[in-house]
């Protein structure tokens, strides 16, 4: 059995790069969180304080983002599986975060990665 709740296209703008000009402004990085977890004692009860809460996971994750520059997207991603899996309920996550603006050829560079809860303890 493995629930899911998904987080999809969460935009927030961040400074994010290894060159120098990148370190002076913002740029926009697109997240996509897929949380393992199990949904059925907050279905059964209807009840929010025992659900994953996507909008606080996603105001975490921009808060997150927005504290401190970073260089590579590879370190954004490894933060947020973190951070999701030390402080919501979850058992394992999967993590996108691509950079739109990274390749002037290409719609979007992005990397993937999936963590589980055992390897942040």
């Amino acid at each position: 059995m493995t629930d899911q709740v998904l987080i999809e296209a969460l935009r927030v703008d961040t400074v994010i790069g290894v060159y120098e000009w990148e370190k002076t402004i913002q740029q926009t990085l697109v997240i996509d969180v897929v949380m393992d977890c199990d949904n059925r004692p907050a279905a059964e009860q209807d009840n929010i304080d025992l659900a994953v809460d996507y909008a606080r996971v996603s105001d975490a994750i921009t808060e997150l983002l927005q504290a401190q520059p970073r260089q590579l997207i590879e370190t954004v991603a490894e933060d947020i599986a973190k951070l999701v899996l030390q402080q919501f309920a979850v058992r394992q996550v999967q993590v996108k975060v691509a950079k739109p603006a990274a390749v002037a050829a290409a719609q979007q560079v992005a990397v993937r990665i999936s963590r589980q809860a055992n390897e942040y303890q």
